[in-house]
């Protein structure tokens, strides 16, 4: 018996770069900007929400394998992954760069607006 997932978890990493915060979703290809890690964070988390939404049960819903598979270029994947080895070495002091996980229900509930 085979189980479908429920929840899609995602890799991000952020950023500061000249006095602006930059949040990235690895898996999904999505980029957010914000004067704050929390603020550009919360940008990328509604970006994955409503992008989720769109693949699973919007619009888009015929597309969603593809969507739901769309990885960001190789640099992006390095950087998360040099960010994580850092941050377990705990080399990662700057406190200008985050790696983190995201985690989504597949099932969305009501897209937001």
């Amino acid at each position: 018996m085979e189980f479908a997932p429920v929840e899609l978890v995602v890799r991000c990493y952020a950023k500061k770069d000249q006095g602006k915060w930059q949040a990235f979703c690895l898996d999904l290809c999505l980029a957010a900007q914000a004067d704050t890690f929390e603020a550009a964070k919360l940008k990328l988390e509604d970006m994955i929400g409503s992008y989720v939404y769109d693949a699973v049960a919007g619009e888009d819903r015929e597309h969603a394998s593809y969507l739901l598979s769309r990885k960001a270029p190789l640099i992006y994947r390095l950087k998360y992954y040099t960010y994580v080895a850092l941050k377990r070495i705990g080399a990662l002091q700057d406190h200008a760069r985050r790696a983190f996980l995201e985690v989504i229900p597949l099932a969305p509930p009501l897209k937001h607006a």
